[in-house]
């Protein structure tokens, strides 16, 4: 067992719909429910015993209805603040959650409202002045409404984490932790729900939520996935852009690119550097000086993405490697273990990816099936879902850039406000904040990896923060 791994030494049986206390049953009733789902009722009696959870359940399982009907229990509607934040990495999931809390929780007067970035504050300020009990949001989001005392956490009784993983990817560790600033001084009922528990989720889990349990829905005793070995079918001649795609999605920390041959490793090389990622290449054309400059970066774990023909690749010990991307199947199947094996090291966790036309994926299978491999096929990821991905980023990394700017910054900054209304109006000149956008969010997202020391703000580093009240965070604000 990883020794970070939390464990679950005391376990509570499932919980029944017929055993739900019955202002639960009504609720969930009015909401359409005649059962519980298998997340529910694994779920619901530990945070009905206020228990510190970490819970493995993918999305589209029901664990929304997992933490939201237990509030009906624990939160006072007859007291008009915040009880109950939820946060989440999206703004759509922040609309599909507030809804659910809308349908289960309304007509028992809890008020609930959703805040998210990419919209005016007004709406969400009055929601939050008229006394919300359930506040669901982006961690960015939130935090400007902490900053900007239009809501406090005072009264807080449970803290939510959904989708954990995917907060920790886009980029939302730093506005977390500066939530967590504003948590009050006694200890809060929390629970983190996330589809996988690789060592970075588990690793900051403990920065969040004291001494967590762990429940997974995959089985009935406590693990970790190791490593997940997934497919995704492409077109041939769109197999580069399909690779970019799936970067942006994934946003995984490193990854070794394998390809089969040298000429291949130069063109995915040069596709991702153009793409503004930082990614180099190793195969056997290289000079030794400019091989042992690659080395180098590999042995100091600051190159993101490295691109390698199995040759190059052999004898190389790459650190804390989240994923392996397969660009196409390996010429021997052996080959697929050894690449494979690259990843998930040293009880940690990774994600072994490959991609396959349909003529790569009869040969991909027969490797699975030769080493007992348990494959699973995901739909590569559109352009639609690229954008909505990097919408959310960019406007939270915007907001958090926003929020550190001093009055000074903001009032010189004033000055461009009529060239930007002038610029919006217009869709040719449109391409000009487009292009500011794009490069804004290039340098910002896609930088090389920097060193320990230089802990970038989208990284998550391993120390725990100390739990400070509201008057201990005020201070600290007023000596920056």
């Amino acid at each position: 067992m990883n020794s970070t791994e939390p464990t679950n030494p005391n376990p509570l049986p499932d919980i029944t719909f017929e055993q739900l206390p019955v202002h639960l049953r009504e609720a969930a009733a009015r909401a359409g429910w005649q059962d519980l789902m298998p997340v529910q009722a694994r779920a619901i009696p530990y945070l009905l015993a206020q228990r510190n959870m970490m819970i493995q359940a993918r999305t589209g399982s029901g664990k929304t209805g997992a933490f939201l009907l237990p509030m009906l229990e624990r939160l006072d509607p007859n007291s008009p603040n915040c009880q109950a934040l939820i946060l989440v990495p999206t703004r759509e999931l922040a609309r599909q959650v507030w809804q659910e809390a809308e349908k289960l929780c309304g007509d028992k007067g809890l008020r609930t409202v959703a805040v998210y970035g990419g919209v005016g504050y007004q709406p969400q300020i009055n929601a939050l002045k008229q006394g919300a009990h359930i506040v669901v949001g982006t961690p960015g989001r939130v935090l400007d409404h902490l900053l900007k005392r239009t809501f406090t956490l005072e009264r807080l009784r449970m803290l939510i984490f959904d989708e954990a993983d995917r907060m920790l990817s886009m980029g939302f560790y730093p506005d977390m932790r500066e939530v967590q600033r504003y948590l009050p001084g006694r200890p809060v009922h929390t629970c983190m729900f996330s589809a996988t528990f690789p060592e970075m989720v588990l690793r900051s889990a403990r920065e969040f939520i004291q001494s967590p349990e762990f429940v997974s829905l995959s089985s009935d005793h406590v693990h970790v996935t190791d490593t997940e070995h997934i497919f995704y079918i492409v077109d041939g001649m769109d197999k580069d852009r399909s690779l970019v795609r799936l970067i942006e999605v994934e946003q995984p920390a490193s990854a070794i690119i394998f390809c089969n041959t040298k000429d291949r490793v130069h063109y995915v090389s040069t596709v991702l550097q153009r793409f503004g990622y930082d990614a180099d290449e190793l195969s056997a054309d290289l000079s030794q000086q400019a091989r042992e400059k690659v080395l180098e970066r590999v042995r100091r774990g600051t190159l993101r993405f490295l691109v390698a023909t199995d040759i190059a690749a052999r004898g190389l010990d790459i650190p804390s490697l989240s994923h392996v991307i397969q660009y196409e199947p390996p010429e021997e199947a052996e080959a697929y273990i050894h690449r494979a094996g690259r990843t998930g090291r040293a009880g940690a966790t990774g994600i072994a990816i490959s991609l396959v036309n349909k003529g790569e994926k009869f040969r991909l299978m027969q490797i699975a099936s030769q080493y007992d491999i348990p494959l699973e096929e995901h739909p590569i990821p559109g352009d639609a879902d690229v954008q909505a991905v990097v919408t959310e980023r960019v406007t939270a990394l915007l907001e958090a850039r926003l929020r550190a700017r001093d009055k000074l910054q903001t009032e010189r900054s004033q000055r461009f406000a009529p060239l930007v209304r002038s610029l919006l109006e217009n869709d040719e000149e449109l391409d000009i904040i487009t292009m500011l956008v794009d490069e804004y969010y290039q340098k910002t997202l896609h930088a090389p990896v920097l060193g320990a020391a230089d802990v970038p703000s989208h990284s998550a580093p391993a120390s725990a923060p100390r739990q400070q009240n509201r008057r201990g965070s005020d201070r600290n604000r007023r000596r920056r």
